[in-house]
Parts: structure tokens; C-alpha cells; sequence
């Protein structure tokens, strides 16, 4: 009787025949050429339509534009590479789907996913850059933050799937983030790490890090009631040859795969989104800077908020404090998280200049072109104040506390907004990463984490959870891991199955999740000195 052990190479060889002898691999092909065509004209469509309002008067614009949107894009790309195939593993490795159907299936829901996500994971990233950088993200520094940020990414997640490892793409842009505020800070002569937000990065790093303990624990859990609760042995098997499960058995794990992939989208499909919108907003801001959905009748409702805000914010102010200019106040308080009487008078003299420029103007969409930015920088400023000042600053009664609630959902909804084109650009990068490089990862997660086969009930139970846990973080606002989260989830099976674990599998993923910040850091960082030498 051959070892689990043994048994896992025979599993790689039918997959292997099923890939050179599939039909639905032309099809899917098919499917997906068509969607990208439709895809590509509708971006090309929408960019063109807001480029045609920008007339700069060189060309250099849009050329460092369309360079910067393929290395974003790419970034996706390889990203699909990575967390959209873990979402197909189990599927193809109970047969339940053909392969290229089922990278086909997951695409569609990833593009879903896309599509409906909020945009506040998108931001969440962006939050943890440093606020200097992010002002002046039209200048040299910006575009070498978002340039060193993305290659970064894009040649650590490259190298580790080349070794066949599910590292975690978010733990790869966090990482880079980090590198690239502690060599602005380390470049400015400072402490080495007031450039960053470390109480957002924390925050986000405590999501990446419990993350994966969530997906063992829930899955071990979820299995091992489900054990105790069905007994059709079935659900407890390996699949046989090549054939499908059940039907029961297959409509289960489709729907856990559709599920997955569409928490995928939802949650990992943004995290390059915000770096895009900064990108556009630094090449092009009078086409990006404000969203120009915000339309007359809502600045006069704006303008309304406005007042009540500013006299809101005079409950707390000292008579005897003045401010000469409100932006470096701002920009003060936002970057050290240091509260000082000036810093309300700051704040209301801030609002009541965005109040007098929205109505003076009409509408986001007619601030004029040279003031784009400038008016954007003073929403951001002013929203992220608001966002610290229940911390930092004075306590402020519950209905003030509604009242600058309500203006900051709208200064986000003002500045923070994806564009529908950039989903649809993202998504289709992500799947057609998945397309072309997600063997290497589906084979690690499907024949390298346990020692015997992954059964019905190991593949069903590991993507529930998976599914849960990344809706959950993107309830919050909070960016975690597909691939370290699933993959922590089969473990888990394999663990509460009793089927053994592949430590040397298990110490290679734990060496990339270990690895991957302080690697992305570096080379990050290093780009940023690189990049910021050639830059302005």
C-alpha cells in the first residue's frame, strides 16, 4: 500500500493530462479574450473622455501616466498570480471544475468582487504613507514614493511565486510602504519613523497577522464539527481518478470557490487601487483631483454642513489663539499626531475656506484647473484631522461629534472615490494574472501543505472560513491575506483530519510571511533613494 505521501505525484500527473487534454481550456480563452476586449475598450473609453478635459500643454503628462498605470496594473497582475489562485485550488483538486473553467469562474467573480467594493481598504493603504508625500504627490518625491512602492512589490511577489511560495501580496505593499516613509524620514535627517502613521500600521498589521491564525483555528474547528455532525463518508475522501463529486458535493465547493473569489475581489482587488488614484491624481489632477460627481446641488448642501461645522468646532476653541496660515497647522497635526489649541482655529479657518471656494465655484467639477490640487489637499488635510481629533483632541459632545461625522463623509466622498474604469482595468489585470501563472500556486496549496490528498470536506471547510474572514476585514476597511489565510485554512484541515502536515512546505510559506515586510522594506526604500536622485 503506497504512502499518502506518494500518492500526490500520481494527483499531479492527472492534472497535468487534464491541462493538455482540457476543452474548456480553449473556451475559457475565449471567454476571457472577449471579456477584455470589452474590457479594454471601455477603459480606453473613460480615460480618453476625462483627458480630453485636462489640456495639458505637453505630452510629458500622459506619457508618465500610461507608465505609471502598467506597473500598477502589474502589480495586479502578479498579485493574480498569487491570491486569486488559491481561490481555484480546492476546486480543481476535487475535480469539481475544470481548471481553466475554473480560473475562468473565479475571474468573473474576482470582477464582481471588484466592482461592488467600497474603496475603503483602497485608502487604508494610502493612509499609511506619510502625509508630506501624499501633498505633494504631483512633485518628484511623489511619483518616486509610488514608483519605488510598486516595483518593490512587483519583484518580491515575482520571486516568491517563481519558488512556488502563496506569499501574502498584502504583506508585500505594507511592506513597501514602510520602507518607502522610513527612507523619506532617514533622507530628511529625522528619527527614522515619524514619516510613517504607525498606529494605522499597526492596525493593519495586526489584520495581516491574526489573519492567518483565524483561518487555521476556524477551519480545524469548522471540520471538526462537521464531522461530528454528517457522517456521509463521502464528504471525508479523496476523489477518485478524475472524476467529479457528487452533486451535492461539487455545488458546495463551486459556491465556496465563487465565494472566495468574490472576497478576493472585494478586499485584495483595491489594494493597489489607492496607489492608482494617487498616481492619477499626481499626472493629472484636473481630471482626478476632485470627483466631479459632486455636483451643484450637493456643494449647496455642503455649504450648509460647512456652517454648522464651523460652529461646531468654536465650542472649542481659545479666544486668544490665532493661526497665520491653517495648511502647515494641519500638516503639523496630521503628521505627529500632536494636538494644540491652534490646531482648532486651524481646522475652522480650513473649512470655512473649502466652504467659500465650493460655493464660489458651483461645483467640484468647475474649480478651476491650477486650483485642482490645491483644493483636494486641503479636503485631505482637513478629513484626517477630524479622523485623529477624537483621539488627540478635545472631547467634543455627541451631537458635535455627528455634525463633523457628516462633513467628513462628504470631503471623502469628494476626494476618496474610485473611478469605475480603474475596477475594471484592476480586475481584469487580476485575471488575467491568473490566467497565465496560477499553476505553480494552486500545486503548492493543493499537494504540498498535507500529506494525503485534500478531501471534499478539507476544501469546503478551508474556504468558508476564508471567505468569512475576508469579508469580515473588508466590513472594516482592513487588508488581509487570501493566500495566507486559505493556506492556513488547509493546514488547518490537514491538522484536524489528522492527515499530517509538509513542514518543509509549512516552514517555506513562514519564512516568506516572516521575510516578505522586512524584504519589501528594503528594496522599497532603496528604490525611493534611487528614484528620488533622477527626481525634482
Amino acid at each position: 500500500m503506497a504512502s499518502p505521501a506518494t500518492t500526490l505525484p500520481a494527483t499531479s500527473s492527472a492534472l497535468d493530462s487534464k491541462l493538455k487534454n482540457s476543452s474548456a481550456g480553449r473556451w475559457g480563452a475565449l471567454i476571457f479574450g472577449i471579456a477584455v476586449v470589452l474590457g479594454l475598450s471601455y477603459v480606453g473609453f473613460k480615460l480618453m473622455g476625462d483627458l480630453s478635459r485636462t489640456h495639458e500643454a505637453t505630452i510629458f503628462p500622459y506619457v508618465l501616466l500610461g507608465i505609471a498605470l502598467l506597473i500598477a496594473l502589474g502589480f495586479e497582475f502578479v498579485n493574480g498570480f498569487h491570491d486569486t489562485a488559491n481561490a481555484v485550488a480546492t476546486v480543481i483538486y476535487t475535480h469539481s471544475l475544470e481548471p481553466h473553467m475554473a480560473v475562468v469562474w473565479s475571474g468573473l467573480w474576482n470582477f464582481i468582487g471588484v466592482l461592488t467594493s467600497s474603496g475603503a481598504v483602497a485608502y487604508s493603504i494610502v493612509a499609511l504613507l506619510p502625509v508630506e508625500l501624499i501633498l505633494k504627490v504631483s512633485k518628484g518625491s511623489g511619483f518616486s514614493m509610488v514608483f519605488a512602492l510598486l516595483v518593490a512589490a512587483i519583484l518580491w511577489n515575482l520571486g516568491t511565486w517563481w519558488k512556488g511560495l502563496p506569499a501574502s501580496s498584502s504583506h508585500t505593499m505594507i511592506g513597501s510602504v514602510m520602507g518607502v516613509g522610513i527612507a523619506n524620514q532617514l533622507m530628511r535627517g529625522n528619527s527614522g519613523t515619524s514619516g510613517l502613521d504607525w498606529e494605522q500600521v499597526l492596525k493593519v498589521g495586526k489584520a495581516l497577522l491574526f489573519s492567518p491564525l483565524v483561518g487555521f483555528a476556524g477551519a480545524f474547528l469548522l471540520l471538526w464539527i462537521v464531522k461530528k455532525v454528517l457522517s456521509n463518508p463521502r464528504l471525508y475522501s479523496a476523489p477518485e481518478g478524475t472524476e467529479p463529486p457528487p452533486f451535492w458535493i461539487r455545488g458546495l465547493l463551486i459556491l465556496t470557490c465563487t465565494g472566495v473569489s468574490y472576497a478576493h475581489g472585494s478586499n485584495d482587488g483595491q489594494k493597489g487601487m489607492g496607489l492608482i488614484m494617487l498616481i492619477l491624481v499626481g499626472t493629472v489632477p484636473t481630471a482626478y483631483a476632485l470627483n466631479h460627481a459632486v455636483d451643484r446641488s450637493s456643494v449647496t448642501t455642503f455649504a450648509a454642513v460647512s456652517q454648522q461645522v464651523s460652529g461646531a468646532l468654536t465650542h472649542y476653541q481659545l479666544s486668544d489663539v490665532a493661526v497665520g496660515d491653517a495648511g502647515p497647522e494641519l500638516e503639523r497635526f496630521v503628521s505627529t499626531h500632536q494636538y494644540s489649541p491652534a490646531t482648532t482655529v486651524a481646522l475652522n479657518e480650513m473649512v470655512n475656506d473649502i466652504r467659500n471656494e465650493a460655493v464660489s465655484y458651483g461645483s467640484l467639477g468647475d474649480v478651476p484647473a491650477n486650483m485642482q490640487a490645491n483644493v483636494r489637499n486641503q479636503m485631505y488635510l482637513v478629513s484626517e484631522s477630524l479622523r485623529l481629533m477624537p483621539k488627540y483632541g478635545p472631547k467634543v459632545s455627541a451631537n458635535d461629534a455627528k455634525v463633523l461625522s457628516n462633513y467628513k463623509s462628504f470631503l471623502d466622498r469628494s476626494t476618496k472615490y474610485i473611478p469605475s474604469w480603474v475596477k475594471v482595468a484592476v480586475a481584469l489585470a487580476l485575471g488575467l494574472g491568473t490566467m497565465i501563472g496560477w499553476k505553480r500556486i494552486v500545486v503548492t496549496v493543493g499537494e504540498r501543505i498535507g500529506k494525503e490528498h485534500l478531501t471534499y470536506a478539507q476544501g469546503a471547510s478551508a474556504e468558508l472560513i476564508a471567505m468569512g474572514t475576508i469579508l469580515a476585514a473588508d466590513s472594516y476597511g482592513l487588508p488581509v491575506s487570501t493566500t495566507h489565510v486559505l493556506s492556513s485554512g488547509v493546514a488547518g484541515t490537514m491538522a484536524a483530519n489528522g492527515s499530517g502536515l509538509q513542514w518543509s512546505t509549512i516552514r517555506n510559506i513562514a519564512m516568506a510571511w516572516v521575510l516578505t515586510l522586512p524584504a519589501a522594506a528594503l528594496l522599497s526604500g532603496g528604490l525611493y533613494w534611487l528614484f528620488s536622485r533622477f527626481a525634482s
